[in-house]
């Protein structure tokens, strides 16, 4: 091989290192940025108390679980868990299987106005959530619902999101397929439940992460609905939760719990998105945005 073709391939690699060195880095550094804050707070929820303030250790010299005994001590965190568990997962799959079937019918199906149809569900993300919070709080006092699994599980399962992901995700659904399913004998609920849905796996993966973190966090709707303590949900009763002193007398005790109490709150979610995190990057990757 001449000098001039190792010079070139040589220019190539070093343009192509400078191209990726600057795609990457400043991601990296994102990166880091947005995970200190995460990483400071499960430092801090395993410091004794004396060694919070004490200085920036990015490493603690010295681990203690005391923090975390005490929220678990202090707290129904347990019932606070399975509530929001419970939620999660039926909102999760009351989401799903009400947006498979409505966005395989929106996609697949031709009737009278099925754009219109669409069109207003999507409008409806434009309207704040918080004015519909009144008039669904009004019902559930009316049915005496209130500190119940029903009232927790029932008002979030209307969801435009859903829809809207596997509409997406079915106008690329092959026709062959479809028709190749009504050859066998297959009706269009067959088609949608045998062959449709089971291609969708990466749509509904997706799916039930961003809603399970969704209504995992979701604060201000369990908070109104919930007037025991032992209905709230993980968030609404830890937020409820300090040891902190509020007069400021104290300048080192709560710091610990607080940030153990934050740390079981999130770890959930983060935990679920890590194991499941490249079928969400598949999902996201292959729902198009057809029209």
């Amino acid at each position: 091989m001449s000098n001039l073709s190792l010079s070139t391939l040589y220019n190539r690699s070093s343009l192509r290192f400078i191209r990726t060195f600057i795609i990457w880095f400043p991601g990296a550094v994102v990166a880091l940025l947005w995970l200190f804050p995460l990483y400071w707070m499960l430092n801090t929820s395993v410091k004794p108390d004396r060694l919070i303030l004490a200085g920036m250790d990015l490493i603690p010299t010295e681990i203690t679980w005391e923090h975390y005994r005490t929220v678990v001590a202090d707290t129904p965190v347990i019932r606070w868990f399975i509530n929001s568990i419970v939620t999660s997962v039926c909102v999760v799959a009351g989401s799903l299987v009400l947006g498979s079937l409505t966005g395989f019918a929106l996609a697949r199906m031709h009737f009278p106005g099925r754009t219109i149809i669409f069109w207003l569900l999507i409008s409806s993300l434009m309207i704040p959530p918080e004015m519909s919070i009144v008039p669904l709080f009004i019902g559930v006092l009316r049915l005496e619902v209130q500190d119940s699994f029903t009232s927790l599980i029932i008002p979030p399962l209307a969801s435009v999101f859903p829809v809207y992901l596997y509409r997406q995700f079915f106008l690329s659904f092959p026709r062959e397929l479809e028709d190749a399913a009504a050859i066998d004998g297959c009706s269009r609920l067959g088609t949608f439940l045998r062959v449709a849905l089971p291609l969708a796996r990466p749509a509904t993966l997706a799916g039930a992460i961003l809603i399970f973190t969704s209504n995992w966090n979701s604060f201000l709707w369990p908070l109104l609905v919930a007037f025991k303590t032992e209905w709230k949900t993980l968030p609404v009763g830890m937020a409820f939760y300090t040891r902190l002193d509020i007069q400021g007398t104290s300048t080192q005790s709560g710091y610990g719990e607080a940030m153990a109490a934050v740390a079981i709150v999130a770890l959930p979610t983060l935990i679920f998105f890590l194991i499941l995190q490249r079928y969400f990057i598949e999902g996201v990757t292959q729902v198009g945005i057809k029209g």
